[in-house]
């Protein structure tokens, strides 16, 4: 799964260089934030799979969703950037609010997967204490 997401990250990366305007780069901050969520889903599973705990397995599963959620919200940035290159006037701005707003989602996403990580590395951590 995460080989698929770096591939789909580098395409995305490579289609969103050869455009370069606010919707774009809203798009692209998406898409990293959706990598650093995916990257501390992958940390809180590992975490998970060494406390072989229950609070630990539901944390790193809380991850991966925020980690989910992220990786969507970059494509409808994606999708609303692409919209913005394609149409002008009124239609491009509020493309570009779209993606501003679906980039500012996959941020919040990405923030709740470093914190559910965070969350099962603590109760990994808890579990070899006891």
């Amino acid at each position: 799964m995460t080989v698929t997401r770096t591939l789909l990250a580098s395409a995305l990366v490579a289609l969103l260089a050869a455009c370069s305007n606010s919707a774009q780069d809203s798009a692209q901050d998406a898409q990293k934030q959706a990598a650093d969520a995916q990257q501390q889903a992958d940390k809180a599973q590992q975490a998970a799979e060494s406390a072989q705990n229950q609070a630990t397995t539901q944390a790193a599963q809380q991850a991966q969703s925020s980690a989910d959620q992220a990786s969507q919200a970059a494509n409808q940035a994606s999708d609303a950037a692409a919209s913005a290159g394609t149409s002008g006037g009124a239609m491009s701005s509020m493309s570009k609010d779209a993606a501003n707003n679906a980039a500012d989602q996959a941020g919040k996403a990405a923030d709740n997967a470093k914190d559910a990580a965070d969350n099962a590395k603590s109760s990994a951590d808890d579990a070899k204490k006891q």
